[in-house]
């Protein structure tokens, strides 16, 4: 381990941490989890039992990820991302057992705020925009544009949700608001924004 000193984070003693990792102050890692060589995890971060972060994936700052997640290499979070419990990222579009293909990895950026659900399945080169919201069980195979809502298998949209996680509701002028803070958000063009 390098990059840190022992107290600037909590690794739980069941938890492996390989060489070469930079893990941020406050961040939590807990029982039978491995953090592979060459990780990237911010401050704050809550790394849930038996989790799995393979070679140089990066985490931001504020991460949760809960019980039974591998994160495989070619996935980026950025800050406040949750990552549900049993959720699924993929890197290979195509794998074989037979035929090796790690020079094929595909990038899957997920990004400020988003959310993904508990037994999601995320396929590689897929981003997840900012406070994107990844219903339970989904799967998802295409790109998801910042504060979208997706349910199902294929996964589709069904809506937009607001930064606290509230269903987003349009009045004829394109103007909602979240109940939990009040902030306003447009919709415009197939596209929705904070105000």
């Amino acid at each position: 381990m390098e990059n840190h000193s022992e107290t600037d984070f909590y690794a739980h003693p069941t938890a492996v941490i390989d060489e070469g990792c930079t893990i941020g102050k406050g961040t939590k890692i807990w029982h039978f989890s491995h953090i592979m060589p060459n990780c990237t995890l911010g401050e704050k971060c809550n790394i849930g039992q038996n989790v799995v972060i393979s070679p140089n994936v990066v985490l931001g700052n504020n991460v949760k990820v809960q019980n039974n997640v591998s994160i495989y290499t070619g996935v980026i979070c950025e800050d406040d991302v949750f990552l549900g419990p049993s959720m699924v990222f993929t890197n290979v579009i195509n794998p074989r057992s037979a035929i090796v293909r790690k020079n094929e990895y595909l990038t899957t950026r997920v990004k400020k705020g988003a959310s993904i659900g508990a037994n999601a399945t995320i396929v590689c080169g897929h981003d997840i925009g900012e406070y994107a919201f990844i219903g339970a069980g989904a799967v998802v195979t295409k790109h998801c544009p910042p504060y979208s809502l997706w349910v199902g298998n294929p996964a589709k949209q069904m809506g937009w949700m607001s930064e606290y996680g509230h269903r987003l509701h349009f009045n004829a002028d394109g103007i909602a608001t979240c109940p939990e803070s009040g902030e306003k958000y447009k919709l415009e063009n197939g596209a929705v924004h904070k105000l």
